[in-house]
């Protein structure tokens, strides 16, 4: 089972992962599949073939139609080896606190010392939650987290092999696409470029719109460094790249690195920092950047412009630190 053969239907992909998936190769198999995807890039149909089998395979998570058909996951590939702070997760609570339901899918750290489960686990939140658990803090609180290890039970299959390999696989490809959940809507950072194209095609036939992102100096989301490429879908099409450049939304330019981060607990006080309007600079900055576009996809915001208002808004009103607060309380109850 390798990628030097011809390209596979979506049908082939589909089965071809369903097998992976259920045990049935062998980690020899896996390697050379894994290493296969690693040398040429997969087309659409295949990656939606793996795609449906993948979530095919996941602990679905119901979510009330009314919620599902608003709510948005913002997730990004990881792989840039940047070290930022976790810029997607507050940007996904100041989203909640404007308004819009998140569920977010997420796992420990791929390229930084903390990923998302890390520091919501610091700021005082359960992680390991059941698919009820999820829908309940979407609804209570605006912003669920699935933890994807527990939700994603067949990735065992071939975590040893990933492991072993020790480099980004085509599953740092379809982990970000699968969420369990049925959001209406996608912000996804992409590190390498190359992939923009496939994905969005993929995410189009899946979403009612989407965001394909990479950013200036190579981050898996918005930069406040120079121009953020963006490739948007809607209504089952891709729409087409653009630009995205933070200083004609009047952010303060500022290089990658001013993003910084360390560990959970340095990351957490980041989080707070933030979400209380205490912190003032880069960071905040960046975070209102993603924020504005995720607030313009889903139509909560008419422009950027008015999404920087409106995810400054919900800094300064405290919107955010509140939607953390509910998630906190809400996923500790049992």
């Amino acid at each position: 089972m390798t990628a030097a053969h011809s390209a596979l239907t979506h049908h082939e992909a589909a089965t071809v992962m369903g097998s992976l998936l259920r045990g049935g190769q062998s980690p020899e198999q896996i390697k050379q599949f894994l290493l296969g995807y690693n040398a040429r890039e997969a087309t659409p149909d295949e990656l939606g073939g793996f795609l449906s089998a993948v979530r095919e395979a996941a602990t679905r998570v119901e979510l009330p139609d009314a919620i599902a058909s608003q709510s948005i996951d913002i997730v990004g590939t990881g792989g840039d080896h940047s070290g930022s702070v976790n810029v997607s997760t507050m940007t996904s609570l100041v989203v909640a606190g404007a308004g819009v339901p998140v569920c977010k899918h997420g796992n420990r750290s791929a390229s930084s010392k903390c990923g998302t489960a890390d520091v919501l686990e610091a700021l005082g939140a359960r992680i390991e939650l059941t698919p009820e658990q999820v829908s309940r803090c979407v609804s209570a609180a605006g912003f669920g987290f699935i933890f994807a290890p527990k939700f994603h039970p067949a990735f065992r299959h071939v975590g040893p092999v990933r492991r072993e390999l020790g480099v980004p696989t085509i599953f740092n490809l379809l982990g970000p696409m699968a969420n369990p959940a049925p959001v209406a809507y996608m912000l996804v950072g992409v590190a390498n470029s190359a992939r923009m194209g496939t994905m969005a095609t993929v995410l189009a036939k899946r979403t009612t719109a989407s965001l394909v992102v990479h950013g200036h100096g190579g981050l898996d989301e918005l930069s406040l460094a120079g121009a953020n490429r963006v490739i948007a879908t809607r209504d089952g099409a891709v729409q087409g790249e653009s630009v995205i450049v933070a200083s004609d939304l009047g952010l303060a330019a500022a290089p990658n690195d001013q993003l910084r981060g360390g560990d959970a607990t340095h990351n957490a006080r980041i989080v707070r920092e933030v979400l209380a309007n205490r912190l003032a600079g880069p960071i905040r900055d960046v975070v209102v950047l993603n924020a504005a576009v995720a607030l313009h996809l889903v139509g909560a915001a008419v422009s950027l412009s008015q999404g920087v208002s409106l995810a400054d808004q919900s800094i300064s009103s405290g919107g955010g630190a509140a939607a953390l607060d509910a998630f906190v309380a809400e996923s500790q109850r049992d």
